[in-house]
């Protein structure tokens, strides 16, 4: 256990997690924290609003303006929200121009990673930001000074408000004071936090008093023995050298001058040169202090108010030698300033598309019959009408549904390829990648979630009417995907498995169910197998089937006989015992009009074939060659491309 000569929990504050319990007290200033502890300790029965009048709020190292709102409630409670901003000042030129700038940022954010969020936030959403022409870095050795300028008849406060709102130049420090008390965590209010300082102080204090007294008192008596013998020398120096064994004089000693063992030993271990008058007077002058001493530490041991007139006084000699001014502002609680609202602008209508690896494209759908680039031989995997009001709803492979709004997304000229959808989602994880992009308006209706694993959802549309950026779409199981999401538009659904197994059911089969959970099973897989394809599908069309081999066939959907739901379902191909027209599928479909396939191989390459092209057999035959692969590589994956 630490003395704790100043209370460091309050000064330098603690942030941490264990198991079950975390922590998060901010840092205070020295000299106000003392403060406290000293009114506190002449007045443990004082208000909260009596410790605050010299410990008004946290200080933070970096400064910054802290919100004076909600501090009462923290300090009463030892746990809220405080809202700590940068500070920042406004500069006019004679020009008209007018820029911000920042001396100081909030606690623990990094200089660089705020000032790239603002490039970034200023460059998304154009319409708050439009008014920034440069943001840079102006700190040297003096200080910090970073620099956002802006152009003509901007107005400054307008911005500062959105970088408020959009930006680290204002964040929410969440207070949690946890600490141990009494050997277990609590969370502590202000008051009790000094309560249990004071505790400690007066402990460890008083012990040290123990601790002294006893070497001092001990030390005093050795001194007596000392001087006992000094005043009869000439006998003591007889007794020494009429001894045979140091036992023998050690024992006459105690005997003739009446002492203990401990200062006769201490007799016989003086030095001769403390024979000397002047040795003599210093002994006695040191027993002198000592028993002040002693008399000094016994009234501190006895009387508690002594007690506390120690640790006061300690506490202001640290107060005065390290004390330094605050550095964090408080300021007058007010209303939370919301960020400017853009000017209106037209509703248009709009053509965004998605492809595989996440390019994300918005046009106006005049342009949507235009021949469009492919990005880096990346085409779309789905597109969807909409308009810039829409707000467009995400799922992603993990179960997570995303809200993006179509405004939010650039807008692509001529041959600009769109933009990556991972630097519009915020909170993607690793390895998580957007499955579906739908636009749910006010949620009329009901969708069908699919997953790898062959469970099937179904869920009302408008339990994804969110606000919030992400929300949880489906419940998975550990090592499950979420592969496909549709609206319920058919009377039945289709599943295609990678080892060649199909299930067709009712949709009925399947219960509504709320938003946060996993569904039922569609379709019992055998071990290693997985869904490939998933989704509603009529009494018209056929199904398709490629294999990794690249043999393909249709087989009409007349054949595929409805059953009931989480069984082992059918088989929708014959593969061959030698392998010839392949091991798995690689890709199935259900086809009512003609479209074009894209057949992806492990090493990237890609082949491309239209519906028509394929011959329809018996669900249960082998298929036809159609796109051979050769040099040992195999199809992966296949994908529908929109037309």
């Amino acid at each position: 256990m630490l003395p704790g000569r100043y209370p460091n929990l309050l000064v330098n504050g603690a942030s941490g997690i264990a198991v079950g319990l975390a922590t998060n007290i901010p840092p205070h200033n020295l000299g106000e924290a003392i403060d406290a502890v000293i009114k506190r300790l002449d007045a443990p029965g004082c208000a909260l609003a009596d410790i605050m009048a010299v410990l008004p709020c946290p200080d933070f190292p970096t400064g910054g303006s802290l919100s004076g709102a909600m501090i009462a409630q923290v300090y009463a409670t030892g746990r809220c929200k405080l809202t700590l901003r940068a500070r920042t000042q406004i500069e006019r030129d004679r020009n008209g121009k007018s820029r911000i700038v920042i001396t100081e940022i909030p606690y623990q954010v990094n200089k660089a990673a705020m000032l790239e969020k603002v490039l970034k936030v200023s460059e998304e959403k154009k319409a708050l930001f439009a008014g920034i022409s440069d943001i840079r870095d102006e700190s040297d050795r003096e200080g910090m000074r970073a620099v956002i300028e802006l152009r003509k008849e901007t107005d400054p406060e307008k911005v500062l408000t959105a970088l408020y709102r959009y930006t680290d130049l204002q964040i929410t420090f969440g207070v949690n004071m946890v600490a141990i008390a009494d050997g277990k965590p609590r969370t502590l209010g202000l008051l009790e936090l000094l309560d249990h300082y004071i505790a400690h102080q007066r402990r460890v204090v008083l012990n040290r008093t123990r601790h002294d007294l006893e070497a001092a008192s001990r030390r005093a008596h050795i001194l007596e023995g000392m001087m006992a013998a000094l005043d009869d020398i000439d006998r003591a120096i007889a007794i020494i050298r009429g001894a045979q064994k140091v036992e023998e004089a050690r024992q006459g000693l105690m005997d003739a001058f009446n002492l203990d063992r401990e200062q006769a030993q201490a007799i016989l271990d003086m030095r001769l040169q403390r024979l000397t008058g002047l040795e003599r007077l210093f002994l006695r002058d040191e027993h002198k202090k000592l028993m002040a001493e002693i008399r000094k530490l016994e009234g501190i041991v006895k009387s508690g108010r002594k007690l506390d007139a120690v640790i006061r006084a300690e506490l202001s000699e640290i107060r005065e030698k390290y004390a330094d001014a605050r550095r964090t502002r408080l300021v007058q609680a007010d209303a939370k300033a919301a960020a400017p609202e853009p000017e209106p602008v037209a509703v248009e209508d709009a053509y965004v598309t998605l492809s595989r690896h996440g390019v994300i494209r918005r046009i106006n759908a005049a342009d949507r019959l235009k021949a469009q680039p492919e990005p880096n031989g990346d085409p779309p995997m789905q597109g969807i009408e909409c308009t810039t009001a829409d707000k467009l709803h995400i799922f992603t492979s993990l179960g997570n549904v995303f809200l993006l709004p179509c405004a939010q997304i650039p807008e692509a000229k001529g041959k600009e390829k769109g933009v990556s959808i991972f630097g519009l989602l915020q909170g993607l994880q690793n390895g998580e990648h957007p499955v579906v992009m739908l636009s749910l308006g006010a949620g009329e209706g009901e969708l069908l979630f699919f997953t790898r694993n062959g469970m099937v959802k179904r869920t009302r549309a408008a339990e994804y009417v969110i606000k919030k950026a992400r929300a949880q779409a489906v419940s998975l199981r550990e090592g499950d995907a979420l592969i496909g999401v549709e609206p319920v538009y058919e009377e039945t659904v289709l599943m295609v498995t990678r080892q060649g197994m199909s299930i067709r059911f009712a949709t009925t089969e399947v219960p509504a169910t709320g938003r946060v959970t996993a569904g039922v099973r569609g379709i019992a897989l055998e071990s290693e197998d997985e869904v490939l394809y998933a989704a509603q599908a009529g009494d018209e069309g056929e199904v398709l089937v490629v294999t990794d081999r690249g043999y393909a066939k249709r087989s009409l959907i007349f054949d595929y006989e409805p059953q009931k739901r989480n069984g082992k379902g059918a088989r929708t191909i014959e593969f061959a015992r030698s392998g010839a027209n392949g091991q798995t599928l690689a890709a199935a479909f259900h086809v009512t009009e003609p479209f074009t396939v894209e057949m992806v191989c492990g090493d990237g390459t890609a082949q491309r074939f239209n519906t028509d092209e394929v011959r329809i057999e018996k669900r249960f035959s082998k298929g036809s060659v159609l796109l051979p692969v050769t040099g040992g590589q195999r199809f992966e994956k296949g994908y529908a491309l929109p037309g």
